[in-house]
């Protein structure tokens, strides 16, 4: 749609496919619209789930039906022009081809504005595709943006790497704890986006969200914060970020089983990016297949539930962690010099993150303890990601920030040992407890790779 079509209301509309033209849309299926209008979203992002409307099948199933097609007809021929032009779309329950809006992935982003309590969202086919997306539509060619120097190391290469040299778009780094280093850095005019993460991957510092959302306003900027690593514990939209961007695959998925993505903002800007001329969804295709949204939508009614144990068992094993004389970071610690800042914006009852760092210092005695942990006692799988059931580990440093230099390592405190652990859920917390103990106690034992 030339125009774009999509609003808050939509993110409540039927989304069974009609097969007649507009003057069709009589007054029963407009009370059915009324019916189905959520209130206002609550604070607690799973109450907000629980009050944004359930989708039924087709047949009265109790489970959403998934929508495959591609493509779909129309009863009139004037009826296409007339969707092409934007006077008809999905608000009316018109869709003209599954790259611009399919019904089932619709639905999914309905949810997920509802937690993040945004006006609307768009899923995509990855974390990458959604930020990569936003960040273009945002920012055209001679732009520039203010970004934390603590990212994921694939957002931190687009950034630093991709966006420079294909798309003239630049990026000033700094610390996102000194905020008056983030207003020096800001080019009124000129200066574009500050993007950061709630918590940062892999050493978990926390945004200061309400103050950095401050700071960049009073300037005109855009404000884009990657809430990965902290659904339901932190909701940024309500804190003042204008869009929220997820890589669906970690906690919202849950099962290391799907690739997708979200962003989370204003209706408009979901508009400009289907734009059918302009927008970076509609143009570059990052399209979320129907059946993935399907899962998602199985899925995200669980993740509070899921969360609070991630961020429960997180907690517990950091503080005995810590009391083994071990070199922790984590938030909920109250040694983290963030701790404050998370307990002001957190969300009650979901605890402070359920991913931690252990910092072994070097390399060699990092991999010498994942070794143990999994090869061994089975507490976890040296593998990239995060949100799994069971626990993840890996070596920050030569993997999931390998993008950056050593420079920039040291920059964002990313040590050479620093281990980075998504903590699951699976088996008791006491039987994982042993399992991490009986490893480090082998740690102490000669030869210990000749036994390993």
């Amino acid at each position: 749609m030339a125009d774009g079509t999509l609003n808050a209301g939509e993110l409540n509309i039927p989304t069974k496919k009609r097969s007649g033209s507009d003057d069709q849309y009589d007054g029963a299926a407009a009370k059915k619209h009324q019916l189905h209008k959520s209130s206002p979203h609550p604070e607690d992002p799973a109450a907000a789930l629980a009050n944004s409307r359930h989708e039924f099948g087709e047949h009265g199933g109790v489970n959403m039906s998934i929508e495959a097609s591609a493509t779909f007809t129309v009863m009139e021929p004037d009826t296409l022009r007339r969707m092409f032009a934007g006077e008809l779309g999905p608000d009316r329950d018109f869709f003209i081809y599954s790259r611009h809006f399919n019904p089932t992935v619709l639905n999914v982003g309905r949810l997920m504005a509802a937690l993040e309590g945004t006006e609307a969202a768009y899923c995509t086919a990855s974390g990458m595709s959604a930020i990569a997306s936003v960040l273009l539509q945002l920012c055209s060619s001679g732009g520039h943006m203010v970004a934390s120097r603590r990212l994921y190391g694939g957002t931190h290469a687009l950034l630093t790497h991709f966006l420079p040299r294909a798309c003239n778009i630049t990026t000033s780094f700094v610390d996102i704890r000194d905020h008056e280093k983030v207003k020096m850095a800001i080019v009124e005019g000129k200066t574009k986006v500050l993007y950061f993460e709630t918590m940062s991957n892999p050493v978990l510092t926390v945004a200061n969200v309400p103050e950095l959302c401050r700071i960049a306003h009073d300037k005109g900027v855009t404000v884009v914060v990657d809430n990965t690593f902290a659904p339901m514990v932190v909701s940024p939209a309500r804190l003042g970020a204008d869009v929220v961007v997820h890589s669906v695959s970690k906690y919202i998925s849950g099962g290391a089983d799907i690739i997708a993505g979200a962003i989370c903002g204003p209706a408009r800007l979901v508009n400009s990016m289907m734009d059918l001329h302009h927008g970076t969804l509609m143009l570059l295709g990052p399209t979320m297949n129907p059946k993935v949204a399907f899962e998602l939508s199985e899925r995200l009614p669980h993740l509070g539930l899921r969360m609070k144990e991630h961020c429960n068992r997180a907690l517990v094993f950091a503080t005995r962690m810590k009391k083994l004389g071990l070199k922790m970071i984590y938030p909920g610690l109250e040694d983290h010099p963030d701790h404050a800042v998370l307990k002001s914006i957190a969300n009650s009852d979901y605890g402070y993150g359920g991913i931690l760092g252990v910092d072994m210092e070097t390399e060699e005695k990092a991999n010498k303890l994942m070794t143990l942990l999994q090869n061994c006692t089975q507490f976890g799988f040296m593998a990239v990601s995060l949100g799994y059931y069971e626990t993840l580990m890996s070596c920050s440093g030569s993997s999931t920030s390998s993008e950056l230099n050593e420079e920039e390592k040291a920059l964002a405190g990313i040590s050479p040992g620093l281990i980075r652990m998504s903590i699951g859920y699976n088996g008791t917390m006491e039987q994982k407890w042993s399992q991490f103990e009986k490893a480090l106690a082998r740690m102490q034992e000669p030869n210990l790779l000749l036994k390993v």
